[in-house]
């Protein structure tokens, strides 16, 4: 257990140091355990974000719901995944994998590198004597400084966010423009420029809405056939890309990835 001790720690009770912190190794592993989630997950993002750009290359299937009747569903995840490793082989399922490893490898070790920079401070035990002002003073500190980690890692981490779903999207057009990961980067502070990103950060925190919109804008009108007409619609910012989601009613176009329903818009009447 020496190795979870710091050797300029203060010495505790007993002359035993104190632990001061997560240890370089555990470090190291979480790292390694975040690479290896991100790379199991990948092939269900990329599929989410096929579908969310509104990417349906095979045709809807007939099928019946829970109540019995006739309803036409479009291809679930595996079948859609299927799709994918025909056209580009098993490999293609992780098209845009290493910028996303590294997008959320920068962001893990950002988040610790700000924790121990600006450490939180340990407030007084709240018991049931403490009134409620202190319970909530409480509550608003952890708040505010698990919101600082979160707002630097996304800011420091965007832009190889933005190369992974570029580099997914190019499955619709077959272009190869974002094959690269770090001659990229230039080009993606040069088109999103710095309000993109930290509107994509605002909005990428709250409901499933936001999140849709803020990929659908890091992928549209960037020269890639996923973002333009007739896929997508030329949008003049995230506004604009919400009301036109909403009045098609596909604010939450790709939550779900089993049982897709055709849209009301897009359906008709079977018989």
């Amino acid at each position: 257990m020496a190795a979870l001790y710091s050797p300029a720690a203060t010495p505790g009770p007993g002359g035993r140091p104190e632990l001061v912190g997560p240890a370089e190794g555990a470090d190291a592993l979480f790292v390694v355990l975040g690479a290896g989630f991100t790379a199991l997950s990948h092939p269900l993002l990329y599929v989410k974000l096929l579908v969310q750009v509104g990417h349906e290359p095979l045709p809807p299937t007939l099928g019946r719901n829970v109540l019995g009747r006739k309803v036409l569903y479009l291809p679930g995840f595996f079948t859609y995944a299927r799709h994918i490793v025909k056209v580009d082989g098993k490999t293609g399922l992780f098209r845009g994998l290493t910028p996303r490893i590294l997008s959320s490898t920068l962001s893990t070790i950002t988040r610790g590198s700000v924790k121990k920079a600006f450490p939180l401070e340990d407030m007084e035990h709240v018991s049931n004597k403490d009134d409620m002002k202190t319970s909530l003073r409480k509550v608003m500190k952890e708040t505010s400084h698990e919101m600082l980690m979160q707002c630097v890692s996304r800011v420091i981490s965007h832009p190889l966010h933005v190369i992974s779903m570029r580099c997914m999207v190019q499955f619709v057009g077959r272009e190869v423009k974002y094959s690269g990961v770090f001659s990229s980067i230039s080009r993606i502070f040069k088109e999103e420029g710095i309000l993109g990103f930290f509107v994509y950060i605002a909005v990428s925190m709250l409901t499933y809405p936001f999140l849709l919109v803020g990929d659908l804008m890091a992928v549209n009108n960037c020269g890639l056939r996923a973002g333009l007409p007739p896929y997508s619609p030329v949008f003049t910012s995230w506004i604009h890309c919400w009301r036109h989601l909403s009045a098609q009613g596909q604010l939450f176009r790709g939550s779900s990835l089993l049982f897709r329903r055709v849209s009301a818009a897009a359906s008709f009447p079977i018989d």
